[in-house]
């Protein structure tokens, strides 16, 4: 059923104890989900106030990196691997008990020069993306529960990605697969997933990711898992019936699903964030409809270090005081 504001606000007087007593991550679980998670930095890390909010398990059982997992972050230079950024991430997980969802392997964005414009033949590219996949992977084998594996390689309208992919002008989409072969190499434990935006909903592109799926089921290729990332907009969220149905058409190939970038973007100089609370209270719900849903993750926790500029969608404000959608989000598990 959807989660309308109306029901956020009686469940918040119902249950004002329960809000007190969980946190985000905790009311998760108690709803049969492995994670609610965010998205952490070391700008955030080296924010001490807000780190605190980071390091509690109550509310953030998974952290997936920024940016410090992504290509250019770690290869800065052909086989020259920089863990440092992303290693501190790691430990701050692994001292508090939380899953690391990790992020990303093979992206069209944040290509190291070298890689991008180094004029490599196909043959050739598919070796160096198949060498950061086995260093990188291997690096962090045992310690990831799950790898996004390949980062939007569609086009709005559920095409292959090419003029703008060096991955995909240069291999074609055979590359997808060779990655996840690759990935499941390199540590066969690790969920393997295909990420994207603009999937959320039955449409033209979350198509291509289930077709996408198939091609590489096709191919013989491992992969466990479709990544909706979530960047939505408060007021256009809508039912949560069209969030479950989408999830279901994933599952049904047989892997699982989960919310992987979650922010509900609101104007900064005009937020509504009651309507912002019913929205994530929707997306909550309709996670827990469906068994496949493993868990949330959000973008980030607080409006002080969103990457959407002029907008509030988080769930923290830029003081770190909590937002109405804190509450939302447990109640909308417990309902």
């Amino acid at each position: 059923m959807a989660y309308t504001l109306k029901t956020f606000l009686v469940a918040s007087v119902a249950t004002a104890g329960l809000v007190a007593a969980q946190g985000l991550h905790d009311a998760a679980t108690a709803a049969g989900k492995k994670y609610f998670g965010t998205e952490l930095s070391g700008y955030v890390m080296s924010d001490a106030e807000a780190n605190e909010i980071a390091k509690n398990a109550q509310d953030f059982g998974q952290y997936t990196c920024e940016n410090e997992m992504k290509f250019d972050a770690l290869q800065p230079s052909q086989d020259a691997f920089n863990y440092d950024g992303a290693d501190q991430i790691v430990a701050q997980a692994e001292a508090n008990g939380q899953i690391m969802r990790c992020h990303t392997l093979v992206w069209h964005n944040q290509v190291p020069s070298w890689v991008k414009d180094g004029g490599f033949d196909k043959n050739a590219l598919i070796e160096i993306m198949k060498n950061h996949i086995a260093n990188v992977v291997g690096h962090y084998k045992g310690k990831c529960y799950a790898w996004d594996v390949v980062n939007e390689a569609l086009n709005e309208d559920g095409t292959y990605r090419s003029s703008d992919s060096v991955w995909g002008s240069t291999i074609g989409p055979e590359f997808i697969p060779i990655a996840f072969a690759a990935a499941a190499e390199a540590d066969p434990d690790a969920k393997l997933y295909y990420n994207d935006y603009n999937c959320d909903r039955p449409g033209a592109k979350a198509t291509g990711a289930l077709n996408l799926i198939k091609m590489v089921q096709d191919a013989g290729a491992p992969i466990h898992g479709f990544g909706m990332q979530g960047h939505l907009t408060t007021g256009q969220v809508g039912d949560a019936s069209q969030y479950v149905e989408n999830m279901q058409a994933f599952a049904a190939l047989g892997v699982e699903v989960a919310f992987t970038e979650l922010d509900i973007a609101t104007p900064a100089g005009s937020p509504d964030f009651n309507q912002q609370a019913a929205d994530y209270a929707t997306v909550v719900s309709a996670c827990k409809q469906v068994e496949a849903c493993v868990g949330i993750t959000t973008w980030g926790f607080t409006d002080r270090y969103t990457w959407i500029g002029d907008s509030a969608p988080l769930i923290w404000d830029k003081d770190l005081q909590k937002k109405a959608a804190y509450d939302a989000i447990i109640n909308a598990w417990s309902a």
